[in-house]
């Protein structure tokens, strides 16, 4: 890990400035957890619409050792679903030693430098998969929303390398509307649970919330869970109680027929189909 006083920090960035601030508010989270703080860290430093930076990278191997260090269980549970988030947003095509990107840091500080950071990045979420088990213990336990509990599976999903369901369950993070793209026509496919039985998904050609008193298409449940990432979300949802997701997981791994082409369509793929890895 980088030393509080090294001049590298200065040369990384973060959304809207150098990343010199950065180790100063590392330090006062490591001596005392602060949200606040935390908050100041994450929100001015390291994260913004969906994007991580060079400040991030080098801020991870500390945030991972707090995670792994703490015994208070709902600072644990905050760092496991805030650097999951980050985890979430990285680029999972950057390889080794580092990220392409970073050509002109490179240049700066050495290649060395790049691929120390990069390596204890990938390290720190190697650190922060094993709490998964802790988190999901906790997360069963407590009463937490269920919009938390669907970013505890993001974190997940993205510490597993599932980059697309976990930016898929970010962006739908109410679970109450998913946006699927047909592959056969490439239009839009509206999926919102049904006005009686919201347990029910059903397909939609336009916003339902635009367009009232359209035609819905019914969505065949799937009865098992063939895909693996289906089937990881769906063991993760309900070891924390996370019920909207469980239940809708089936008609999400089921098939429809295109509102607009009439093409059959198994809506996962065609769900995941806009996300990168």
């Amino acid at each position: 890990m980088l030393k509080w006083n090294s001049d590298v920090w200065g040369k990384l960035t973060g959304p809207y400035s150098s990343a010199d601030n950065v180790p100063v508010l590392l330090q006062q989270l490591m001596q005392e957890y602060s949200q606040e703080v935390f908050d100041e860290l994450f929100q001015e430093f390291l994260y913004h619409q969906n994007t991580i930076y060079t400040a991030t990278y080098a801020a991870m191997p500390f945030l991972a050792q707090l995670a792994c260090s703490t015994s208070d269980a709902e600072v644990r549970k905050e760092l496991f679903i805030n650097c999951g988030i980050i985890e979430a947003s990285r680029d999972g095509r950057d390889e080794a030693p580092f990220p392409a990107s970073w050509a002109e840091l490179a240049e700066d500080v050495g290649s060395s430098v790049c691929a120390e950071l990069y390596r204890e990045y990938v390290e720190a979420i190697g650190k922060l998969r094993l709490l998964t088990k802790e988190v999901f213990a906790f997360t069963a336990q407590h009463s937490i929303d269920e919009i938390e509990k669907r970013y505890i599976l993001v974190a997940d999903a993205a510490y597993r390398g599932s980059y697309r369901p976990a930016n898929m369950l970010m962006t739908f993070s109410n679970g109450d509307e998913y946006v699927a793209v047909c592959p056969a026509c490439e239009e839009d496919v509206y999926i919102w649970p049904n006005e009686d039985h919201a347990e029910i998904l059903q397909a939609y050609e336009d916003d339902p919330v635009f367009h009232t008193g359209q035609e819905s298409q019914p969505i065949v449940p799937a009865a098992s869970f063939a895909d693996e990432e289906v089937r990881a979300l769906a063991e993760g949802a309900a070891a924390i109680g996370e019920r909207t997701l469980a239940g809708h997981l089936h008609y999400l791994a089921g098939e429809t027929v295109c509102p607009s082409c009439r093409e059959r369509i198994s809506v996962w793929p065609s769900l995941l189909s806009t996300f990168t890895m």
